[in-house]
């Protein structure tokens, strides 16, 4: 494990701190220097076991996680944190199989992006997922008050949370900014490339980049609805 602390003046606040787990050594200084040079505080881990202790030591704002690493793997790793947290991760992956990729998503990935993959675009997305987990509603659509009636389901858009018979239904970061997309257009029909778009905050080059939002939608009618598989909150346009 080791750490990196951005070289900022004394007047200057680090932004949030990033967690990178990765064995890949070149790859993780590369992000480690960048990152730092954009102000975050940078912690890493080189396998899955030693990133779960660190996560566990320093709760970070953000993962970054590498699908294959020694002694646990990134799906490992997803799935422990996933049971105590919603912290946003997005994972790195150089499986070619569509379905390898979606695999992390369905374990409770905010986002992936497939190796090779230029800094900058990485950095995006950090920037897109971060910005979203933070962002406070103001659209005039919603009540004042930020709470919203679905039947059984008590949605407090500021407070980020949301209950199904009183019981608290935990939902990830951007799972949630979805959910308020959706809400803050009720009964308008969207395509999965504006809400990548307004969601993720960037454009789908591929097809399957869009699979994200398909997996994000039915990972919400699996929290929300009483029968997923036929869906009486969200709904399919066909």
């Amino acid at each position: 494990m080791s750490a990196s602390t951005p070289n900022l003046s004394p007047n200057i606040t680090p932004k949030e701190t990033i967690l990178i787990v990765d064995d890949e050594s070149s790859l993780r200084r590369i992000l480690e220097t960048r990152l730092t040079m954009h102000g975050y505080s940078v912690i890493s881990a080189t396998d899955g076991d030693s990133g779960l202790t660190l996560f566990k030591q320093t709760n970070p704002d953000l993962i970054i996680l590498d699908v294959m690493m020694p002694k646990l793997d990134g799906y490992g790793v997803c799935q422990e944190i996933r049971q105590i947290s919603d912290v946003p991760i997005i994972m790195l992956t150089a499986l070619g199989d569509v379905s390898d990729r979606i695999t992390g998503l369905e374990l409770g990935a905010d986002d992936y992006i497939i190796k090779p993959f230029a800094p900058k675009e990485l950095e995006a997305r950090i920037r897109s997922v971060l910005r979203r987990v933070d962002k406070v509603s103001l659209n005039p659509r919603i009540p004042h008050s930020g709470i919203l009636l679905l039947g059984a389901i008590h949605i407090d858009l500021n407070k980020r949370l949301v209950f199904k018979h009183n019981e608290r239904i935990k939902l990830t970061g951007m799972e949630f900014s979805l959910l308020e997309l959706l809400i803050s257009q009720a009964g308008e029909p969207f395509s999965r490339a504006s809400i990548l778009q307004d969601v993720w905050g960037y454009t789908p080059e591929r097809h399957v980049d869009t699979r994200v939002v398909d997996v994000h939608i039915s990972r919400l009618r699996a929290k929300l609805e009483n029968d997923p598989s036929n869906p009486d909150l969200i709904l399919t346009a066909r």
